[in-house]
């Protein structure tokens, strides 16, 4: 999901930088480095929102006996109620493998979803885009 909101973020970027890209090719800029400045905002926002996410889930699971009951009593809810389910509280167990692999999974698929609209960006052609300026 994230991977997807990250390429159409980056596609209505180049959709609506397209001018500005044709300007600095014309000054010269190569295509390759016109890719780089989109894989570069992509790389950041992946590590950005997978560092942020690491650092929350791993808050929330450390806290959930705190946070469970809060929430119950601030809302006026049971979340796992007795009558209706087997287990009545939630679990959380963080392993050492989860926090490591996850976040490396989702770094990589944060840098292949920014290619697609770097390419795009790299393809701008320089007489289109500024045609009907």
């Amino acid at each position: 999901m994230a991977a997807f909101n990250i390429v159409a973020s980056l596609m209505m970027v180049v959709i609506d930088k397209q001018k500005d890209i044709a300007i600095l090719r014309t000054y010269g800029l190569e295509p390759h480095r016109v890719a780089r400045i989109f894989l570069v905002q992509g790389g950041v926002i992946g590590v950005v929102g997978t560092v942020l996410g690491t650092a929350l889930g791993l808050v929330l699971a450390f806290n959930v006996h705190v946070i469970v009951p809060w929430l119950e009593h601030t809302f006026g809810f049971q979340i796992m109620p007795g009558d209706v389910y087997y287990v009545t509280q939630l679990p959380s167990e963080v392993h050492l493998f989860d926090v490591i692999a996850i976040p490396a999974v989702a770094l990589v698929v944060s840098v292949l979803a920014t290619l697609y609209p770097a390419r795009r960006a790299a393809a701008v052609a320089p007489g289109n885009a500024l045609r009907y300026d």
